[in-house]
């Protein structure tokens, strides 16, 4: 899923607020089409987000988070840090994006 990751920042007084979309259809494995079949369980398992290569936040997720999950938070960094943010999910797909910090 190439270029799955979108990401925003916004400076503030004494602080950075970022927001991060995946594009994802996260599917739980509980849902049905519409024949009846059973949709298989396709959702991200850990998102890692970095600030100049230093992790500063792992998420483990499951099937019940919503399709294209959002997600925002605060940060003190600097104008021009290197943000970068990568997902894998059950069926071993990846993403990763990065983003210079305003």
């Amino acid at each position: 899923m190439a270029n799955s990751i979108k990401i925003r920042s916004q400076r503030h007084d004494g602080y950075t607020e970022v927001k991060l979309l995946i594009t994802h259809p996260m599917e739980n494995g509980r849902n049905r089409d519409a024949t009846g079949q059973l949709i298989p369980a396709h959702f991200i398992e850990q998102l890692l987000v970095k600030l100049n290569d230093q992790l500063i936040l792992t998420t483990n997720m499951a099937g019940s988070i919503s399709k294209n999950p959002f997600f925002t938070f605060r940060l003190i960094a600097n104008s021009g840090d290197r943000l970068s943010a990568e997902w894998t999910d059950n069926r071993q797909g990846k993403d990763s994006a990065e983003h210079l910090l305003d």
